[in-house]
C-alpha cells in the first residue's frame, strides 16, 4: 500500500484527490494548519473523512514540514495547497507568493535535506503563469507572462520544481491546470457565483447576477477528471510538466448563457456589469494545447464547458 501526503486535503482538488486516491488503495493523510479546528466540509461532503488520516502542519514552516514528512515517510507528496483566488491576489500579493512558491521551496528543500529522492512531489500549476495566448494555442514550451501576483508566485514555483529536478535528481513534476471547475468550488470563483446565483434567481430568491469583464476567455473542464492526471504524473519513470486542459475554450459570457439556459432563462434580463469587480490586469484570452498529456499520459478530458456547467447546476439545484 502507497502513502500519499496531500498537502491542501481540504480544497477542492485536495478532497477530490483524496477521493480518487482511496480507490486505489492507497493511505491518504491529509496535512492542514489546524486539523484539529477545520471543517473539511468538502470531505464530510464526498463522504471519505473517516478514511483519511489528518495531520496538523503549516506548509509556510520548513520545520513543521520536515517533521510531517519525516514522521509519515510518503511515497508521493501532492502539493495543492496555497493561496487560490487570482482575483484576492492583487489584495494579498505577498501572502499568496509566500502560500504558493515559498511553501513549494520548503517541500523541495525537505525532500533534499532528508536526501530522499524516491519520495515524488507533485506541484499544483496554473495556466496563469502564460498570461494572454491571443489565438495561439499554448504548450509545455510556451513563454511565462504572467498577470497577477498569483501567476507570478505559480511561474516561481514551477520554476523551482524543473530546478530541483534537474539540480538533485528529485522526482518533481508539474502539473499545469487550466481552469477545472465542479461543485465544491467555493463562491468566491466566479464560475460557482454564476451557477448558485442563476440557481436562485430560477427559485425566485435573487434578481440579479453581477459580473465584470465577460468577454475573458478560458478552458474550463471538470475537477474530478484532473485529479487523475496529477496521478498518472506521478506514476511515470521519468518526472516532467504537462498542461491538464480540454482544449476548447469558451468566453465568460458563454458560460453565463449556458448557465441560464440549462435552467430556461435569458440571462439578458437578469445579468449586470460591475465596474468595481473588473481586476487590475487580466488574461483576455488563453487556448491550451494538452496533446502532451494525451500521448504520454494517455489522459484526455472527457467533460467541456458545457458539460460541466450542467453537473454543477444540477448539483446545485439539489442543494
Amino acid at each position: 500500500m502507497k502513502t500519499a501526503l496531500i498537502f491542501g486535503v481540504s480544497g477542492q482538488d485536495g478532497s477530490f484527490l483524496a477521493e480518487f486516491l482511496l480507490k486505489k488503495n492507497y493511505r491518504v493523510i491529509g496535512v492542514s494548519r489546524d486539523a484539529m479546528g477545520s471543517t473539511f466540509h468538502n470531505l464530510n461532503t464526498l463522504g471519505i473523512r473517516s478514511r483519511i488520516e489528518l495531520r496538523s502542519a503549516s506548509i509556510h514552516d520548513f520545520r513543521s514540514v520536515l517533521q510531517v514528512i519525516k514522521q509519515e515517510e510518503p511515497d508521493e507528496i501532492y502539493n495543492l495547497a496555497g493561496q487560490s483566488s487570482v482575483g484576492l491576489s492583487f489584495e494579498q500579493p505577498v501572502e499568496t507568493f509566500e502560500s504558493i512558491s515559498i511553501a513549494n521551496l520548503n517541500l523541495l528543500e525537505v525532500i533534499r535535506f532528508l536526501n530522499q529522492p524516491m519520495i515524488k512531489l507533485y506541484n499544483a500549476g496554473s495556466s496563469e503563469i502564460y498570461g494572454n495566448s491571443g489565438q495561439k494555442k499554448i504548450t509545455e514550451k510556451s513563454k511565462l507572462r504572467p498577470r497577477s501576483p498569483y501567476g507570478v508566485a505559480k511561474a516561481a514555483a514551477l520554476l523551482q520544481i524543473a530546478n530541483y529536478r534537474e539540480a538533485y535528481n528529485i522526482y518533481a513534476c508539474t502539473g499545469i491546470l487550466f481552469n477545472h471547475e465542479s461543485f465544491l468550488r467555493p463562491e468566491r470563483f466566479v464560475t460557482k457565483k454564476i451557477i448558485k446565483t442563476a440557481c436562485r434567481i430560477k427559485k425566485g430568491i435573487d434578481k440579479k447576477l453581477k459580473l465584470g469583464n465577460i468577454n475573458i476567455k478560458r478552458d474550463w473542464g471538470w475537477a474530478p477528471e484532473y485529479v487523475e492526471a496529477m496521478w498518472l504524473m506521478m506514476q511515470q519513470d521519468i518526472a516532467d510538466d504537462y498542461i491538464v486542459a480540454t482544449g476548447k475554450t469558451y468566453s465568460l459570457g458563454q458560460f453565463v448563457e449556458t448557465a441560464f439556459s440549462t435552467l430556461e432563462l435569458d440571462w439578458h434580463k437578469y445579468v449586470e456589469t460591475d465596474s468595481s469587480l473588473l481586476r487590475p490586469s487580466d488574461i483576455e484570452s488563453i487556448y491550451a494545447n494538452p496533446k502532451k498529456a494525451k500521448n504520454k499520459l494517455g489522459w484526455k478530458a472527457k467533460n467541456k464547458m458545457p458539460a460541466v456547467v450542467e453537473k454543477m447546476i444540477k448539483k446545485e439545484m439539489e442543494i
